[in-house]
């Protein structure tokens, strides 16, 4: 089997993800499952297999898996799809980690994104927080976020990606996309060239450190609106996640600095439906007065509670959201108690719905 065939089967089977791992068959991640097809690949099989990838992706250089252990980047295959892949050394032997991403722009209201969360898209400055595990949806909704903006708005927007999965093309903003490695040296360098390149809004596809966190706030600070992920779950344990970034006498500052700038905070997960499918579950928190002191104050614990009694301004819990995909038929209960934050809550309110 060629890495062609593999990829057209994962086209063809709605696949979000391809596995190639030595000691295994080809194996597609569909609707959250993993299931092998074929026959079991050795080290040598892998191998052939990277190298025609590499060829297919317009003959890039294999130094820097070979080098480091491990290599990110994107292409496309013509009248197919775009892949994002994950090239790494494991256990002696080289394996792959390709996400499909259509060359499509995703629809929001097929995605299941709803208006609260869309509505980050008409802000105009300060910044706003993505967050969830790996493989949550993020960079799924990052793209209708962007999107809403290039349809409706006259701005320039500046896309900072590792690696770039969605193309956008100009509508009524430009767009201007820049890939780690390829494009910039890195996240922080990349951010802080931005701000000299006359933007309106800034999507950096990952905080991953102090530096780029800083430059990121600073930004922020200028007046412009700063779009970026983090690997959290929860408003509140994002918060704690960026001070715990910076040494215990920086804290403070940036404790005050982000109570200034940060407007929402946007987690979400992916929760397998009753129809074999997966739908995303979101919290939104929309940043207030009272959240912007427990912020400086350094009581992000207390956030929770005002998430949960802030439906009128457009917040919803994880449970909250949970609840009303249970509601709505989309999920069962026993997947809404296996996602839900607190438990002993999700437990009363499934009482009540049976």
């Amino acid at each position: 089997m060629t890495i062609l065939e593999i990829l057209e089967g994962a086209v063809a089977r709605s696949a979000s993800d391809i596995l190639i791992i030595a000691g295994m068959p080809a194996a597609y991640k569909i609707h959250g499952l993993i299931r092998r097809e074929g026959e079991r690949l050795l080290p040598p099989d892998i191998q052939a297999l990277v190298e025609e990838l590499y060829h297919l992706a317009g003959e890039r250089d294999m130094k820097r898996l070979l080098e480091v252990g491990d290599d990110d980047f994107s292409f496309a295959v013509r009248g197919l799809s775009r892949f994002r892949v994950n090239a790494l050394k494991q256990r002696g032997s080289l394996g792959l980690v390709i996400r499909v991403v259509s060359f499509a722009l995703p629809d929001r209201e097929a995605m299941g994104i709803p208006d609260n969360v869309m509505a980050f898209s008409r802000y105009t400055r300060g910044m706003v927080l993505f967050t969830g595990p790996a493989g949550s949806g993020k960079t799924t909704t990052l793209a209708c976020l962007v999107d809403a903006v290039n349809s409706t708005r006259n701005s320039h927007i500046i896309t900072i990606e590792d690696p770039i999965e969605y193309l956008h093309h100009h509508k009524e903003s430009v767009v201007t996309q820049r890939e780690l490695s390829t494009d910039t040296a890195s996240y922080d360098a990349a951010l802080r060239a931005a701000l000299r390149e006359a933007p309106d809004i800034i999507l950096l596809g990952e905080m991953r450190d102090a530096d780029t966190i800083r430059a990121a706030v600073t930004a922020a600070e200028t007046g412009h609106l700063v779009i970026s992920t983090l690997h959290t779950v929860g408003a509140s344990s994002t918060i704690d996640r960026i001070v715990d970034s910076f040494p215990p006498e920086q804290q403070q500052q940036i404790r005050t600095q982000l109570s200034m700038v940060l407007e929402g905070v946007v987690s979400q997960q992916l929760v397998p439906t009753v129809d074999g499918g997966l739908t995303p579950a979101f919290e939104v928190m929309v940043v207030n007065s009272a959240i912007r002191n427990m912020i400086r104050e350094s009581k992000a614990h207390q956030i929770d509670n005002v998430i949960s009694q802030g439906a009128a301004e457009g917040m919803v819990s994880m449970d909250q959201s949970l609840l009303r995909l249970v509601q709505n038929g989309r999920i069962s209960q026993e997947e809404a108690l296996r996602h839900s934050i607190n438990s002993e809550w999700m437990q009363k309110r499934l009482a009540a719905v049976r």
